[in-house]
């Protein structure tokens, strides 16, 4: 048990450090010769910092690169329409929505999750049993799916959100085995063998699996967007406060327990939701589709990406679902090489593929006053 506390300690460790190489601290250009001040090279007056942008950086970050992955995402089916192109690309899209997800908790707010995959089943299972048994349609489950999930969250996060770094690991690991324990020992879950028969969105007068295909691209798509939003948002700058420096947060007046609170439920609302498509798109769920590797792979996504990013979280969920499928060819060696890929890309680009940049926006009014300031100073 004790070498188990250790290894879990060092992975959260890990991460930790891993989360703190893409956070620049708020306020840092307050310090004079700092890199925000204006006596520092390359700084301006009053602690504004200014991010110099490629050409390349600008137009990820802008709406046409996701006008542009979003009209790829749709085009697909027209590329190639096979069942396997069409599966793999659903596949895809489930894990992107997961790791988003995740991103809210870990990547904005700083909470380390490992046990992510249960509010995963609880939206596959409760969508599977209302459509199965209840003969409810898919889609009219998934407002039940969201209550469950809240419901959820509220009973795990209430006494594990007091908790930080390794013990929040550890037990919120546990709240997620305990989830696909209870679904393997309950009769109405299915049991070991789980449920099967479980209805798509609908035809639409297309191919079953492209159909749902397209479902999926649209939830996701939506999903994306509202996270991108919440983390500009006042909650999102709050969430990144509580990442930084909690107790200077609640110092501040934030209150810190609440802000973790909604951190977790929007987090579980993206999880049950994903499970929901998932359910769907597998017709068939068990325990053993909710293992601690989905967690750890997700949460790989998310470091992997850029904590915090959605942009670079949406591209680690792309190369961590896509990769072993693209590596089929080397058989055995498949799970080598994607290892070893991985190991790569966290040596060499430790603050993952596309890092969050935190910086606060300074509004037209503190502009004007810095540049009188400035001429100020001049004369």
């Amino acid at each position: 048990m004790g070498t188990d506390n250790q290894n879990a300690s060092g992975f959260v460790q890990a991460v930790e450090e891993r989360g703190g190489s893409v956070k620049a601290g708020v306020g840092t250009g307050l310090t004079p010769g700092g890199p925000g001040s204006s006596s520092g090279p390359g700084g301006d007056f009053g602690g504004t910092r200014v991010h110099r942008q490629t050409a390349a950086s600008r137009f990820i970050a802008s709406p046409w690169f996701a006008w542009g992955v979003m009209i790829l995402a749709i085009a697909v089916p027209f590329i190639s329409s096979s069942s396997y192109t069409i599966r793999i690309s659903t596949d895809a899209l489930i894990f992107v929505m997961l790791a988003v997800g995740l991103n809210i908790v870990v990547g904005y707010c700083g909470l380390l999750d490992l046990g992510y995959a249960a509010f995963f089943a609880i939206g596959a299972y409760t969508s599977g049993i209302l459509s199965t048994v209840l003969g409810w349609p898919i889609i009219a489950t998934i407002p039940a799916v969201i209550v469950a999930a809240v419901v959820a969250g509220l009973i795990i996060g209430g006494p594990t959100l007091r908790l930080r770094s390794d013990y929040l690991a550890i037990v919120t690991l546990g709240f997620g085995e305990i989830i696909r324990i209870t679904a393997n020992n309950l009769d109405f879950t299915g049991g070991p063998n789980g449920i099967f028969g479980i209805p798509g969105f609908g035809e639409f007068g297309l191919r079953p699996d492209v159909a749902l295909y397209f479902v999926t691209v649209i939830i996701v798509g939506l999903a994306v967007l509202a996270s991108a939003r919440l983390g500009r948002s006042r909650i999102g700058r709050a969430w990144r406060f509580v990442r930084e420096d909690e107790d200077a947060a609640e110092a501040m007046g934030i209150h810190t327990y609440r802000i973790k609170f909604a951190a977790y439920i929007g987090g579980a609302i993206f999880g049950g939701i994903a499970g929901v498509i998932f359910a769907a798109h597998q017709t068939a769920i068990s325990p053993m589709s909710f293992t601690f590797l989905w967690s750890a792979l997700i949460l790989m996504a998310v470091v992997l990406g850029g904590m915090g990013s959605t942009p670079g979280v949406v591209i680690g969920a792309l190369i961590i679902s896509l990769l072993p499928e693209l590596l089929r060819g080397a058989e055995n060696w498949r799970y080598f090489i994607f290892g070893i890929v991985l190991i790569v890309m966290m040596v060499f680009r430790p603050q993952g593929i596309w890092p969050s940049k935190v910086s606060e926006r300074v509004s037209k009014i503190e502009k004007k006053r810095t540049k009188q300031r400035e001429k100020e100073l001049e004369r």
